[in-house]
Parts: C-alpha cells; structure tokens; sequence
C-alpha cells in the first residue's frame, strides 16, 4: 500500500518527479501494478532492494502473471543501481513453474529507459517489454541458475525501436528472446551465459558485440511449424562463442511436444539473415545447423567470415537443408546440404 500510495503522488505530479527506493534499505513486495497514463515525466530510482515475496498465494488476482508491472506510461526511466530479486526458486519447481510471474514487465510504455538495475531469481522471465516503443536498456545485470525453467532475461513482444547494450545475462533459458509483432531491435555488446541464446522471430533485428559463454544456444531463429509471417531482415555479427553448443541455428520446424508433430503445410518465411564475423568454439560438432521447411525455405541466408571449432580445435560441421545461402570471406565450417 505504501508503493501504491507513492506512485500515485508522483504519477499525479504535474512536474518531473523521482520515486527513490533508498540505499541500504530492503523492501518486500507484493504483486503490484504502477499505472499510467502520468501526467509528467517519472524517474523510478532503485538504489535499495526489492525482495519478491516467497508466499504463492500473494499471486493471486488479477496481476499473478506480473510481479512488478509498469503499464501505459511515457517518459518512464527506471534505473538506479539497486536491486530487483524474484525469489523464483519456490516457482521452479514441479508444476508451479507454468504459474510463476514475470519480475519486471512493461506494457504500452513510450519512451521507456530502464538502466544500472541489477535482476535476479525471477520466477519466470525477468523483463518482459509489451506493446512498448522506443525502449533504451543498457548496463543491465540479470542472473538466475542454469536449471531455472522459463527465466528469460529480456522478453520482447510486438515492441518496436528498442535498444540493449552494455549488459550481462546469464539464466536458465533464452538472454534474449524476440518475438511475435517486434521490429527494430537492436543489441549490443551483451554478454549472454549461461542460457539458451538470443532467440528472434521478428523484422529489423540487429545483434553486435556479443559474447555467448557455455550457453544452449547462440544465435538462434526459432519458427513454429504451421506458423504464418515472415521473419526478416535479421543480423548478427562481431560475436564470439566459447564453447556453445548450437553456435548458429535455424529451426523452422520448432516442435515443443513429447510425441513427433505432423508435418505442416504452411510455415513462417525467415529471409534476408546475415551471419557476419562470428568466432570461437562450438561445444558439439555441428556449429552451424540451418534447417528450414520444404513449403517455405530460408532464402538470402548470407554467411561471411565465419571461423567456428570444436572446444579442442577440431573441426566441426555445417549441415543445411532447404535453405538457399550466400557465402562470402572464409567460412569455417564450409555449408554443406544435407537434404
């Protein structure tokens, strides 16, 4: 009740206004949502920390799927040096996990900074940005376990002109996951590990000066079968893998079932991807893996100066199937299709 009473003074304040968290002071907190629209700009500073509650039945209502939640606010800066801990180990396990929140979401923000935050534990994805334009996030630390189920770092969803830089994460699932609706996305000079990788399915995506240490994945583009939609206009480059087990990857038959799924007529369009200096060690001996659908194969894959080895420097393997790829400088491993 007293964040609630907060931020509707601050949200209400015809001038800018700072929300402080204090240093050295530690808070627990409920579900809670801060809504907008605000009628000037709000700085949300965070320099203690905030503790998630560890009692499952404080998720109940309207809000359980979000723990703090910012909604349809402009001109928000969330920032401060502080802490943001989730207190997810009581959701990882069993069935509970599938009803654990998200530690830090905004939806239908503009103009959002989020910056010098430290985020850990969070029950499921740490950050989640939806409906969000023109998002600038930098100097970020998020961690959880390796075995963590579902804890995302940053989430995108049908947001647009957002930037990530300058930051560190390592989970127990994707660094960076891009999807349904997100354009204009740009990421640089992230450390990503452990974890699944950076995961987009999008238009207008850009990742450069990357480091993927021990994770799943590296750079990763995932489609369901039967989708429909175009994933496009994708890059990655100047990025190094230390010992990653699926440095490069294109899965455009994606099946999360235990039992095989059907074959389907229909699939998402993934064109126009270019891999650009892109090193270091693949942890299994295929280091680059494109396989797309027969109805809708990947077209314009550009791979150049792509140099990948297996941990001890033994070579590795490129296996392709319907795809129709570029290769330009050296590329180690050479594609070879595999039909």
């Amino acid at each position: 009740m007293a964040f609630d009473k907060a931020w509707k003074k601050a949200c209400s304040s015809s001038t800018p206004t700072v929300l402080l968290i204090p240093k050295n002071k530690r808070y627990l907190l409920k579900p809670v949502n801060f809504r907008g629209p605000c009628k000037s700009k709000v700085s949300f500073t965070i320099m203690g920390t905030l503790e998630a509650s560890r009692n499952q039945e404080d998720w109940d209502g309207m809000i359980s799927r979000h723990w703090i939640l910012f909604s349809n606010i402009d001109n928000l800066t969330v920032r401060g040096g502080g802490t943001i801990n989730g207190n997810g180990k009581i959701w990882w396990r069993g069935s509970c996990k599938m009803d654990a929140s998200t530690a830090l979401s905004f939806n239908s923000c503009k103009n959002l900074r989020v910056e010098n935050l430290k985020v850990m534990d969070s029950p499921r994805m740490h950050i989640s940005l939806e409906k969000c334009t023109g998002v600038d996030a930098s100097h970020l630390t998020i961690t959880a376990p390796t075995e963590s189920p579902n804890t995302d770092g940053i989430h995108i969803t049908h947001s647009k002109n957002v930037k990530i830089a300058n930051s560190f994460i390592g989970t127990g699932d994707d660094c960076i996951s891009i999807v349904s609706g997100s354009k204009n996305v740009m990421a640089t000079n992230i450390v990503c590990g452990p974890g699944h990788g950076i995961r987009a399915q999008v238009s207008n995506v850009t990742v450069d000066r990357a480091r993927f240490i021990g994770t799943t994945n590296g750079v990763r583009i995932k489609t369901w079968q039967g989708g429909k939609g175009y994933a496009k206009s994708l890059t990655f480059k100047n990025i190094v893998m230390h010992n990653v087990l699926n440095p490069i990857i294109i899965d455009q038959n994606y099946c999360d079932s235990q039992n095989p799924c059907h074959r389907q007529a229909s699939a998402v369009q993934v064109m126009d991807v270019l891999y650009q200096n892109i090193k270091g060690t693949s942890a299994s001996e295929v280091a680059i893996n494109l396989q797309c659908s027969n109805d809708r194969p990947c077209r314009h894959v550009l791979l150049q100066d792509v140099n990948l080895v297996g941990v001890g420097g033994d070579s590795a393997k490129t296996l392709c199937s319907n795809v129709q790829w570029i290769k330009r400088g050296t590329v180690i491993p050479p594609p070879r299709v595999h039909d």
